[in-house]
């Protein structure tokens, strides 16, 4: 009985090893529109219309006016600038019947620029803007002279530019150590929580990168040095942000998400179920959306269950199943299967293209069913047996006609059943409660029903024992069955029956007030502890008498030995080292009637090390006396 459990332990693992990374964002149709909507704003100048022509028709879209469009780019020309000839001739290409005016001063401005002395902004409007005007250039200077330039500049977006720039080129010369910029550039990146991958210097950078490689491979054919989780964290990363600060930054995005929907090699797929019902014999269909990250469907796609497994029993329901495809949605009868409500583990496999990133899937499915009670019984049951039990049947929706009279002596017991409407299999729901509310006081008292080893729900008051959950409240109280669970498409609040409950009467209080949570508590009286009486005076004075009597017999000795004082210097240093000593017992006095702790360590520091200095020197001088007497 081991090997189907262990069995299907071990293909929950390969379907989770095989799943990797998935997009966790991407661009909705929503997202889509607002999008289109953000870069359609009305020009300001050439370089604002070069981000909203060409950003929309990498969205698929156009101005709604193109020929008030290529009459604006044309006024706002500057022949002689290398930017305007740049956004004015790319905007152009996104215009049906809008060519630009080219001289042949035009074309030696441009065939100047593609210099090493030349910045790589610069040498990249110029090649774009020669090419998109169908000039000829030497495609072989060009990479040269980008080669020297990315030795110089080295910073992301200077590659990134070049790489823009190379896809422009013939496919007769070496791109091949440009190309290799990619994989450098990859290194670059930061990644985030391991789902999120970006350059730190932002969203726009980072999507201009994901649109420069793959122009470049897709340009020589060769697929981009990037892994599929690279390339899913990118996504990520890119469509993560669903406001956009400028019209760079969404032409950024718009680039990225035409790239990421139309290379040759990376295609990654978005997975999502329709709508938010869960499957049920009333909808049995499971209906999935299979888009790339601009919410296109993938129609030319095949979609099959790898296997689906019960996250309750672990075992496998469905295995190699494919979904069908209708009206641009894959659709799969999965109550075909006679699968019981819970839910279940769906690894999902989206085929039949090379191209496609994260096409395998791990879904969570979610089975639904009607819940109905059966065999629902009620009776009060004698102690002592001395009376008969007598069972009453009563049917969902209906209540008991008569209320049901237990006292202490007495217990009520309730059994049932629940079953599913459409398989009729017992169902052992999450939630199920009994509860009793007191029709006088509002009081509430719920208790949990659990089914035995045959699946019978039974639930037995002994009102002797529970009296104090009730507060010894006799009183009628209304008897609910709740039944509750996430898969139960019909929960179920049933007033049963009224039971009359009869406490002794001595144990009942005096006053039955109904229970609140909101009412004032009684005012609590803190009684702080009294101050211990202080010893009478005659004691304070004694032991104060006592701590002085050392001193007094000091100067009496003195007086009556004599003090010799001979050897006393009058230098500074015996008079201060002195006074040092005497200020620092006096500190221990002030210590203990005003000081805290650390204002007395600052104070004894001073007076610790002038009396240290001053002893120091004193007994220097002493003994430089005592060796002169000698």
């Amino acid at each position: 009985m081991a090997r189907p459990r262990v069995f299907c332990l071990v293909l929950i693992a390969l379907a989770l090893g095989a799943q990797g990374l998935t997009p966790s964002h991407h661009l909705s149709a929503a997202d889509v529109a607002r999008l289109k909507d953000f870069l359609s704003q009305p020009f300001t100048d050439l370089e604002s219309a070069f981000y909203s022509i060409v950003g929309l028709s990498k969205l698929g879209a156009t101005v709604s006016d193109e020929y008030a469009a290529c009459q604006f780019l044309k006024s706002q020309l500057d022949p002689t600038s290398i930017d305007s000839l740049f956004f004015a001739s790319q905007a152009s290409q996104a215009i049906s019947e809008c060519e630009i005016p080219v001289s042949n001063e035009t074309r030696d401005i441009l065939l100047a620029a593609v210099s090493e002395d030349s910045l790589v902004s610069q040498i990249h409007r110029s090649v774009s803007t020669l090419s998109s005007l169908g000039l000829p250039l030497a495609s072989q200077e060009v990479v040269s002279a980008l080669v020297a330039r990315i030795g110089k500049e080295d910073n992301v977006l200077a590659i990134i530019l070049a790489l823009q720039t190379a896809s422009r080129l013939s496919q007769q010369v070496e791109l091949g150590g440009i190309l290799e910029e990619i994989e450098d550039l990859a290194v670059r990146l930061d990644e985030i929580g391991g789902v999120y991958l970006q350059f730190e210097e932002g969203l726009e950078v980072t999507a201009l990168f994901v649109s420069a490689a793959y122009a470049l491979s897709d340009h020589v054919d060769v697929k981009p040095p990037l892994k599929e989780d690279q390339v899913i964290q990118l996504v990520n990363s890119i469509f993560s942000k669903k406001s956009w600060d400028s019209l760079s930054e969404a032409f950024s995005v718009a680039s990225a998400a035409s790239a990421l929907s139309s290379n040759r090699f990376h295609i990654p797929v978005v997975v999502s179920a329709l709508g938010p019902a869960p499957v049920s014999h009333n909808q049995p269909l499971l209906q999935l959306q299979v888009t790339d990250v601009l919410s296109q469907p993938l129609s030319s796609a095949s979609v099959r269950v790898r296997s689906a497994v019960s996250t309750a029993s672990e075992s496998v329901i469905l295995r190699e199943k494919p979904f069908s495809l209708r009206d641009g949605l894959f659709e799969l009868n999965f109550m075909e299967s006679q699968p019981a409500s819970g839910y279940y583990e769906f690894s999902v496999v989206v085929d039949s293209d090379s191209r496609l990133v994260a096409n395998n899937v791990e879904l969570k499915v979610k089975v639904s069913t009607e819940v109905a009670i059966t065999n629902m019984d009620l009776s009060v049951v004698d102690k002592d047996q001395s009376i008969g039990t007598k069972t009453t049947r009563v049917d969902y929706p209906s209540k008991a006609k008569s209320p049901f009279t237990a006292d202490s002596h007495q217990n009520f017991a309730m059994s049932f059943q629940l079953v599913d409407v459409n398989s009729g299999v017992e169902l052992i729901p999450h939630q199920t409660f009994v509860r009793l509310h007191n029709q006088k006081t509002g009081q509430e008292v719920v208790f949990v029903a659990e089914p035995d080893s045959k699946k019978v729900y039974k639930f037995e008051l002994d009102t002797a024992e529970r009296k104090t959950e009730f507060d010894s409240m006799s009183g009628t109280y209304t008897l609910y069955l709740i039944v509750g669970d996430a898969t139960l498409e019909n929960p179920i609040l049933w007033n049963v029956a009224d039971v009359v409950l009869k406490f002794l009467e001595e144990e009942a209080p005096a006053v039955i007030q109904p229970k609140t949570l909101y009412v004032p508590k009684p005012e609590i009286q803190h009684l702080f502890r009294e101050p211990e009486k202080k010893p009478p005076t005659v004691v304070s004075n004694t032991f104060t008498a006592l701590v002085l009597s050392p001193l007094l017999l000091l100067l009496i000795l003195w007086i009556k030995l004599g003090a010799n004082i001979s050897n006393f210097s009058l230098s500074p240093s015996s008079i201060l080292f002195h006074l040092g000593h005497a200020a620092m017992l006096g500190l221990m006095y002030v210590y203990w009637t005003h000081l805290n702790m650390f204002q007395t360590l600052k104070y004894l520091a001073i007076l610790g090390s002038l009396t240290f200095l001053a002893g120091n020197r004193m007994l220097a001088q002493k003994a430089v006396k005592r060796i002169g007497s000698k």
